[in-house]
């Protein structure tokens, strides 16, 4: 599960292509199978469960005792085309393949090159967190089973193209609210890092080293770690989301998440994961290969800390996770599994280890239950277990959370002020603004709104109340609903902007920066100023203003708006250049929290 912001499912997603016409998904398809004769049902049972949920795709495989007891393509993978699901079919595994991540930390452990508990920072030097006791301790058995604490600020990889290596230097701007080890909290980008040390350690990255030490070993040979390399294989599936209010299946766009592919990039089909299944269900072996030691196999499968929460079904026992895997129970039975999604996909791997039994399921639509409805009605069947209607449960608690929905929209309750207006001009609030951990925010005009957009995530914005602004509901899935405000200095000019991206951790601020002007433009600022009976000096260098007031430092100017300017480090301290009739600069305006003093320029010596 690619756990993120908003749905806290596993999801996050971009706005549709075009609305689509489910077509029935009852029949199979022609792709050979083999099955126990327990699991027969599954040929009616799951498409019954796909046009009940408007799945379009599904894949499904189910391993025992070593061996694929069924296989099946269900659907469609692609629907404008008709193209049916097959077992070959590539679908997004989103978060199941941070198992791939573990099952290579415990690789190089076998082999000397890492010790899960000594400091990141003994590996990767330039490592630094917000919190320099976590910069100090973190580990990589920290980073792989989200027992930090740390805040999750998904939309700093989501909506950005960051490298790997920048994200990772990014980590020291991201605060959180909590202290380190505290508690659980799911986090892709220290995931990801878990991944980028794995790629520094053995050299050539982490991709190469997952196809030579786990994708060779396993013969999968399909599997690769881009949506982009899926799109150039004659069996791939598209991704599709439901609408929520008209429950039309949308075709969504491709959503390449390369920069944290340790955490999620994984696509493959059920194939070659049920081979990745029977492994993870072994003793670390691939045949007579022994891929990574049994006893770290077994470790990534033990719980390293408690997720917290209270389960919706008795069934279901009390979580934790492990390394790369979520550690529970169902009906008494120890279960492992993990989920993945992410824009248009829904995967599941389950594993019952005791009954040496696992499920793989990959869906292309995400925000559904179905391969949890299916993984839980073959449990029941194998286990011989009185059968559950778990899609009847999941329709229940969807259907209460919908009415809870209406309902608070129905009473209109809200802390909105209403009659109140901007305080400002509406350009006033235009411009770009940086924050060092989540990139650049730019805020731009648009008819009788703005248009946000946050490094490449776009979305419109309108007016809430006073100075706050709000992305409107159904317009982009990853900030619908988000509120910012606009924060002015001392001068009153707005140069920043507060948005509570992130549920835990203090509000994210980004500053305006203004467009630096031409070198040509700032010579006529250069000079001396009488202030009184002390001489200021005013320079450029390397396209830069600095202010030199004698017995003190000199100060970097950072300009706002015009010629006015910031100065660097005094928080409530601006100056003004102002210009005579003809056209030159003649004062140099100090606004200071104790007052407005105002320098003449001297003349040129």
């Amino acid at each position: 599960m690619l756990i993120v912001m908003r749905r806290l499912l596993g999801f996050l997603r971009v706005g549709c292509l075009a609305i689509l016409v489910l077509p029935a998904v009852g029949q199979s398809t022609a792709t050979p199978h083999r099955q126990a004769p327990s699991l027969a049902t599954l040929d009616q049972f799951i498409p019954a469960q796909m046009q009940k949920w408007k799945v379009p795709g599904l894949a499904i495989a189910v391993v025992q005792h070593q061996q694929v007891i069924y296989s099946h393509g269900f659907g469609l993978r692609d629907i404008r085309r008709n193209l049916p699901v097959t077992t070959n079919t590539l679908f997004a595994i989103g978060s199941i393949t941070k198992s791939f991540t573990s099952v290579s930390i415990g690789i190089l452990n076998d082999e000397g090159k890492l010790d899960w508990d000594k400091p990141v920072r003994q590996y990767i030097p330039e490592f630094q967190m917000y919190d320099p006791v976590a910069s100090e301790r973190m580990t990589p058995h920290d980073l792989i089973s989200h027992r930090t604490g740390f805040a999750s600020h998904d939309l700093v990889w989501y909506s950005s193209d960051f490298s790997r290596e920048d994200l990772v230097h990014r980590l020291r701007f991201l605060q959180g609210n909590r202290d380190f080890r505290s508690g659980y909290n799911y986090n892709n980008m220290l995931v990801m890092t878990a991944g980028y040390l794995v790629g520094k350690i053995s050299g050539p990255g982490w991709e190469d080293f997952v196809k030579q030490y786990i994708y060779r070993p396993l013969q999968m040979t399909s599997s690769n770690f881009s949506v982009l390399d899926s799109q150039k294989t004659a069996d791939f599936a598209h991704p599709y989301r439901k609408d929520e209010h008209t429950e039309t299946v949308n075709e969504m766009p491709f959503y390449d998440i390369h920069n944290v592919g340790p955490a999620g990039s994984i696509n493959s089909n059920v194939e070659e994961m049920a081979r990745y299944a029977i492994f993870q269900l072994g003793d670390g072996k691939a045949g007579d290969q022994q891929i990574v030691s049994k006893s770290n196999l077994e470790l990534t499968h033990t719980a390293q800390v408690p997720m917290g929460g209270q389960s919706e079904f008795k069934e279901l026992g009390p979580r934790n996770y492990g390394m790369g895997w979520v550690v529970t129970s169902y009906r008494g039975h120890r279960m492992i599994w993990h989920n993945g999604g992410i824009d248009g996909f829904y995967a599941l791997l389950s594993m019952l280890p005791d009954e040496d039994l696992a499920v793989v399921i990959l869906t292309n639509l995400q925000d559904q239950p179905v391969p949890e409805v299916v993984a839980y009605n073959i449990y029941d069947h194998m286990l011989e277990l009185d059968a559950i209607d778990w899609s009847g449960r999941f329709q229940q608690l969807e259907s209460k959370q919908k009415a809870a929905e209406e309902e608070a929209k129905k009473t209109g309750v809200t802390n909105r002020k209403s009659g109140t207006h901007p305080s400002h001009d509406l350009n006033d609030y235009t411009g770009r603004y940086e924050n060092d951990g989540y990139g650049a925010l730019t805020i731009q005009s648009a008819g009788d709104h703005f248009a946000l957009t946050l490094n490449k995530i776009s979305a419109p914005l309108q007016h809430y109340h006073y100075d706050v602004f709000e992305v409107p509901e159904n317009t982009s899935w990853a900030l619908e609903k988000t509120k910012l405000r606009f924060i002015a200095n001392m001068d009153g000019d707005i140069d920043s902007i507060g948005i509570p991206l992130e549920a835990g951790a203090p509000e994210i601020i980004f500053t305006r920066t203004e467009q630096k002007l031409p070198h040509a433009a700032l010579l006529p600022l250069a000079g001396e100023y009488a202030l009184g009976a002390t001489t200021v000096s005013v320079a450029i260098r390397e396209e830069e203003v600095q202010l030199t007031v004698p017995g003190q430092p000199a100060y970097t100017l950072v300009r706002q708006k015009d010629l006015k300017f910031a100065i660097k480090g005094l928080s409530g301290f601006s100056v003004e250049f102002r210009k005579e009739a003809s056209g030159q600069v003649n004062e140099l305006v100090f606004f200071q929290p104790d007052g407005t003093f105002i320098a003449k320029r001297k003349p040129a010596q």
